[in-house]
């Protein structure tokens, strides 16, 4: 594995050798395309390939007030906010426990990549299991951590205001909005920007789900047969969708109570545990991998896998997914480190990218892909976290 991935790098070191002559192919591919050789959907995807292959890395640089902040600590997830101008870290601490903090991306522009580390970093003694974003005052306005319980202390959902980070502009909703949530261990977390479950979070547990309004306090409690590890509200269709230990995938519907049969509204099955689901924008598919390493693309209306997206590796790890509809891409790490990205369209592996560093189960890289890096104004791209470094793979 060690050799395979150095000579990947040795390959990528040579990319820029390579760009011009992949300049000429796009102009070449183009019109062949407009002269009827090429077919939208293969078109569609030699483009996409072209753009993933010119992807080049390079390192970020992370400026904060307190340099020593991120200094010998190791990144352990990373998750873009909606419009990709903020990133949330939680980086393991040597001692134990995780310290979490925001990232502003507005400097990520070539050719200098520079970013800035919010000088307030929180810090857990306690296992953070799972993280989303949170629009309760506005588009984004806090992040919902789910922690795990420790000797006598219950784990919590606790909800942050993302301007608690910011030292320098206290924003208007600091007071009063930081609000903690006694539950059992949660192995995942969801919030909802659906109209019938507003101001509603989602936590999935040990054979439940429990769905919690930050406002009134109202609980209801859905009994599962499995662990619920992942969560996506859909947000046109009433909808919370569920993947489980036992590899099923199922529905709550939102209008019914939780005391009748009928609830679950949709019946997915996997052959092992499902670790990421994403419902696709027009809410017709919902994708998902899980513990063997499957990335399954299905049709909620026939209930049948339509696509499979192979080259995935992953035997007991909790990864998710990105699905990025609007550039037509899935991407994924595997256990082995390795980065993956596909065509969402014709499930064609169009690049492996290793790990700047060798391949290691505590070491694995957490990714964000985005098409606007940095804001409105951003560059497509990925941004790769691994170790305590932050690397940028941007395409034009």
């Amino acid at each position: 594995m060690e050799k395979k991935r150095l000579q990947l790098l040795e390959e990528e070191d040579k990319q820029k050798k390579k760009i011009a002559r992949l300049g000429f192919n796009a102009s070449s591919m183009l019109r062949k395309n407009q002269l009827g050789f090429l077919n939208v959907t293969n078109y569609c995807r030699l483009a996409h390939e072209l753009r993933v292959s010119c992807m080049q890395r390079k390192k970020v640089q992370i400026h904060s007030s307190d340099p020593s902040a991120l200094a010998s600590d190791r990144f352990n997830l990373i998750l873009a906010d909606t419009n990709s101008d903020r990133l949330f870290t939680v980086n393991d601490v040597k001692v134990g426990g995780s310290k979490y903090g925001i990232i502003n991306l507005r400097g990520l522009k070539t050719p200098s990549l520079r970013v800035h580390m919010h000088e307030n970093l929180y810090f857990t003694n306690r296992k953070v299991n799972s993280v989303c974003w949170a629009s309760l005052n506005h588009l984004d306005s806090h992040i919902l951590l789910c922690l795990m319980g420790l000797a006598e202390t219950p784990g919590c959902a606790t909800l942050l205001p993302a301007s608690l980070f910011v030292s320098s502009h206290p924003g208007v909703d600091r007071p009063g909005m930081l609000c903690s949530f006694r539950i059992p261990g949660a192995w995942s977390c969801a919030w909802s920007l659906n109209i019938q479950a507003n101001n509603c979070f989602s936590t999935g547990l040990s054979r439940r789900v429990l769905l919690t309004n930050v406002v009134t306090g109202h609980r209801q409690s859905f009994v599962t047969s499995s662990d619920v590890l992942t969560q996506q509200f859909a947000l046109l269709a009433p909808l919370l969708f569920n993947g489980c230990r036992s590899g099923e995938i199922f529905a709550i519907d939102l209008r019914c109570g939780n005391q009748g049969k009928g609830w679950k509204a949709t019946r997915l099955f996997h052959d092992s545990a499902v670790t990421s689901v994403q419902i696709l924008q027009e809410e017709e598919c919902v994708m998902a991998s899980d513990m063997a390493g499957k990335i399954k693309l299905w049709d909620l209306r026939a209930t049948k896998c339509i696509r499979q997206y192979e080259g995935h590796v992953n035997e007991y790890a909790y990864l998710p997914l990105h699905v990025h509809e609007e550039e037509g891409v899935v991407v994924a790490v595997g256990q082995d480190c390795y980065t993956r990205i596909w065509s969402l369209h014709d499930a064609q592996l169009l690049r492996t990218i290793p790990s700047p560093y060798p391949t290691s189960k505590a070491d694995i890289p957490s990714v964000a892909f985005s098409s606007r890096l940095g804001g409105f104004r951003g560059a497509p791209g990925l941004l790769m976290a691994v170790q305590r470094d932050l690397y940028c793979f941007s395409y034009g």
